[in-house]
């Protein structure tokens, strides 16, 4: 899937930071420096961007989950459609502390909205008083807003995908520690080694977002779409595979009866 160079320059990809500002090790991405902002190298965003999209299709075909992570304000409503839209987990809030090293707490807590939901059901949450009631949706309220998109992560996730990795330095370290692949948009203001697929991009603008958003999105869908592919091709042999016994079964059973 080949990116264009003019819809990245289009949409301000190529715009970085103050050059006081910059990383030293961002340097291989710069292109030049005009009016005291480093122009990104659009040519390296674009390879980088083929090459992060060709390993997250990758792991989606496998079927394991990519975590989306994006708090700034005009990341998170970008990040939360489009993660939303291939079924994908995502953090557009505030990252809880632990999410990935303590993540059998986290899912805890993602039961204790499921029981809050069972108790509503079965009427359960109608014997409590007026103001239990009254806690226990506040709690499922914020555990909703805080975890609702990552209820289907039942396990860790294969990789996770970062936007403006200075912002989510609490998510880099945990990813890091359990050795989980990072993919980041990564600005002229931050540190490219501690990223596994680095992105060099504006991560402020929100066309520059959604433009990489669309990409790694389309990458993934592409993943999945191969993986059912794969899926329908082996029912289909293994239907066939099925299908041979019993057409041989017939088969005596037709010669047996003409012999009789």
């Amino acid at each position: 899937m080949a990116v264009e160079v003019k819809k990245l320059l289009e949409a301000g990809v190529h715009f970085g930071h103050l050059t006081r500002k910059w990383d030293p090790n961002m340097a291989p991405y710069v292109y030049m420096e005009r009016n005291g902002i480093h122009i990104i190298n659009l040519y390296k965003t674009a390879a980088k961007m083929e090459e992060a999209g060709e390993a997250l299709a990758k792991i989606a075909a496998s079927g394991r989950k990519i975590l989306f992570v994006a708090t700034k304000k005009q990341a998170k409503d970008i990040v939360a459609e489009k993660a939303a839209s291939i079924n994908m987990p995502f953090i557009t809030e505030r990252w809880p502390g632990g999410m990935l090293t303590n993540f059998i707490t986290i899912r805890k807590a993602i039961k204790k909205m499921a029981t809050i939901d069972r108790m509503k059901k079965d009427g359960t949450f109608l014997t409590l008083s007026k103001k239990e009631r009254l806690q226990v949706d506040r709690l499922r309220a914020k555990l909703e807003k805080n975890l609702g998109s990552i209820t289907d992560m039942t396990r860790l996730p294969a990789a996770v995908f970062v936007v403006d990795i200075k912002r989510e330095h609490i998510a880099i370290k945990e990813a890091q520690k359990l050795n989980i692949p990072i993919f980041a948009m990564v600005d002229t203001n931050s540190d490219p080694r501690q990223v596994d697929y680095v992105i060099p991009a504006n991560d402020d603008a929100s066309k520059s977002i959604d433009m990489i958003l669309t990409h790694v999105t389309n990458a993934v869908t592409n993943g999945l779409n191969e993986r059912k592919a794969d899926k329908q091709a082996k029912d289909a042999a293994k239907a066939k595979a099925d299908a041979k016994p019993a057409a041989k079964v017939e088969a005596k059973v037709e010669a047996s009866n003409e012999e009789e």
